[in-house]
């Protein structure tokens, strides 16, 4: 199944300018622990300005966090009806690795896979591709917290 940006507004918190994730395209609620998603990288992307400006470059920190955000689609389309009143939040990130830069016109492939959960936390193994071509990966660990929850 796929998940168009309106469904994904519903899914996270995020919006623009910091939403990174365009398109699930990838999801099967019968193998819940494997997604695909993407994001069209435009020179319009309000980072570029000053990442280089001469010479635009995506941050790598907002290609893990894009991996996060796709790992939290996952998470909230895995998620019984009862856990979907929840926010996920990256509280850990390992392994990370970039292999190629990230320009404008590239178009990024998330894939995630829930490595295990425990308790109110996932792990993920994720990666990003542009043109079949892998451009970072990372081990992601994600906390659920209950919607309103102040921390303390």
């Amino acid at each position: 199944m796929t998940v168009n940006i309106e469904e994904i507004l519903k899914l996270l918190p995020h919006r623009y300018p910091f939403l990174l994730v365009d398109r699930v395209l990838e999801f099967d609620p019968k193998e819940p622990t494997v997604l695909k998603a993407l994001k069209n990288v435009t020179m319009n992307e309000p980072f570029f300005q000053g990442h280089f400006p001469d010479h635009p470059v995506m941050p790598g920190v907002l290609i893990i966090e894009a991996m996060a955000q796709a790992a939290g689609c996952l998470a909230y389309l895995s998620a019984d009806a009862e856990d979907q009143n929840q926010l996920f939040y990256l509280v850990k990130v390992d392994k990370a690795r970039f292999s190629q830069i990230v320009t404008p016109g590239d178009q990024l492939i998330f894939e995630v896979k829930q490595k295990r959960l425990m308790r109110n936390m996932g792990l993920y193994e994720t990666s990003a591709s542009v043109d079949g071509r892998e451009v970072a990966s990372a081990e992601l660990l994600c906390a659920a917290k209950a919607k309103g929850h102040d921390g303390n």
